[in-house]
């Protein structure tokens, strides 16, 4: 198992929290998703021989938020 996070721009609403969650948590090889709504950050827990960290931050990128780090 691997641990990434994301900092993207910041999160306006609520609801966009739940649209990452869903998302991430349905794409094969992620374990454990936590959005933190007030600093921005995406925290992934995945299997990375299954999925790559680059492949869960274009997941987030092709929902129409901005990554702007990978840790």
């Amino acid at each position: 198992m691997k641990n990434i996070t994301l900092q993207l721009e910041q999160l306006t609403c609520p609801s966009c929290v739940k649209k990452i969650e869903t998302a991430l948590t349905n794409a094969n090889g992620v374990n454990e998703v936590k959005v933190l709504f007030t600093s921005s950050k995406v925290k992934v827990s995945f299997n990375d021989e299954v999925v790559s960290g680059e492949e869960i931050a274009k997941i987030v990128h092709n929902l129409g938020f901005d990554v702007l780090s990978t840790k």
